[in-house]
């Protein structure tokens, strides 16, 4: 038999925190949202709602790890 290579696994962290859309860009949510939100004002956590993709420079680190390559 030949050798066989084991699969590279994706990151499971990075899969519940990063979404691959459609046109294959990475999808992401804001940080800053989770506390501290008295001070905040709504206008700005509004903002924070909207999910936004990742920058080109960040996007070919984080598919990779994502596909398991």
């Amino acid at each position: 038999m030949g050798n066989k290579v084991n699969k590279m696994k994706s990151h499971r962290g990075a899969m519940k925190r990063f979404k691959l859309t459609g046109t294959g860009k990475v999808s992401r949510h804001k940080a800053y949202k989770s506390h501290i939100l008295t001070k905040k004002t709504p206008k700005r956590k509004r903002g924070l709602r909207q999910a936004c993709t990742l920058t080109h420079a960040d996007e070919k680190r984080i598919k990779s790890v994502l596909i398991g390559k």
